[in-house]
């Protein structure tokens, strides 16, 4: 089976659920997963988990973010972005001094409502079902963190921005609080995604690329799981901040049993492995899974195992 994660380029169009549908009647195979929702107009990087790797799509989806943006004053939409129909619109008396000062201002922790134009559900539906029909609700402001906010021009009314934020963080909601603080109202213009974790927009490969790469290397339908692709990514690479154990062959079977693990079944041992999580191989280099020390019966427990 194909296992492993493709740094997808979403072009503009696309939504995520079309990546996916795109990707399976591509490679021939049904179990895939995306890491985390992004618009149809938007583009960048959509990390796409494959097989056994579908596994880590919760764990993607909570990968700090960085997006560009760029922001165009005086416009407020119902959508927060330019798709949407215009609900106010004015001229932009603010200084490129003052622009700056308001978006620097939302670095850090900040609360932030949800946009109604979204996948998020309530009570079973979701928010961008019921504002299409006509429907809005109270939506209770969610903590997000914002690591970093860097201008990279101002051409009023339009401000081009770099963030880097956590998950959940909606960059179309922080351009209408950007609006707000200044006076003039705001939406976004464009965004593109430019790093989802350890996946950066550089290393990101179109649909039609994935493609091509397939349809000159497959000789049939049957054959396409077995294919080397030069750029699915290795499960473990998501990992590589853990240190990596590799255990005895005399204890195969307990890995692949799925059992707890005791340190003298480990090859390697030094301190660091009862700090934090670590990568845990067996004798022959295969990965099998995340594992983490539970001082209380001296022993590894399965985090997440990939087998």
């Amino acid at each position: 089976m194909m296992n492993g994660i493709i740094n997808i380029y979403k072009e503009k169009g696309f939504t995520s659920f079309d990546v996916v549908a795109k990707l399976r009647g591509i490679l021939k195979t049904r179990k895939i997963g995306h890491t985390g929702t992004l618009d149809p107009d938007a583009e960048g990087v959509l990390p796409v988990c494959i097989g056994k790797a579908t596994k880590i799509c919760e764990l993607l989806t909570d990968k700090t973010k960085e997006y560009e943006a760029v922001m165009l004053l005086g416009r407020t939409t119902d959508t927060q972005d330019v798709t949407g129909e215009t609900l106010t619109q004015q001229e932009v008396r603010c200084s490129a001094k003052e622009v700056e000062k308001a978006v620097l201002s939302f670095a850090g922790d900040y609360m932030q409502v949800p946009p109604m134009y979204s996948a998020l559900k309530v009570d079973g539906r979701k928010l961008c079902d019921l504002a299409r029909a006509g429907v809005t609700v109270e939506r209770a402001a969610r903590p997000v963190h914002i690591f970093s906010i860097e201008i990279l021009s101002i051409e009023l009314p339009r401000v081009r921005m770099r963030v880097c934020c956590s998950k959940g963080t909606y960059i179309r909601t922080l351009c209408q609080d950007v609006g707000e603080v200044l006076g003039c109202g705001a939406c976004m213009e464009s965004l593109l995604r430019t790093r989802v974790g350890e996946f950066a927009l550089a290393d990101a490969i179109k649909l039609s690329e994935v493609e091509a790469y397939v349809i000159a290397h497959r000789s049939d339908a049957a054959e396409t799981e077995a294919m080397q692709l030069p750029f699915l990514q290795a499960v473990d690479t998501v990992f590589l901040k853990y240190e990596s154990v590799t255990v005895d062959g005399q204890f195969r079977k307990y890995l692949y049993n799925g059992n707890r693990l005791r340190p003298e079944m480990f090859l390697e041992e030094y301190e660091s492995m009862r700090m934090a999580p670590v990568r845990v191989y067996d004798d022959e280099g295969a990965f099998f899974g995340i594992y983490e020390y539970q001082a209380e019966k001296e022993d590894y427990k399965p985090l997440k195992v990939f087998k």
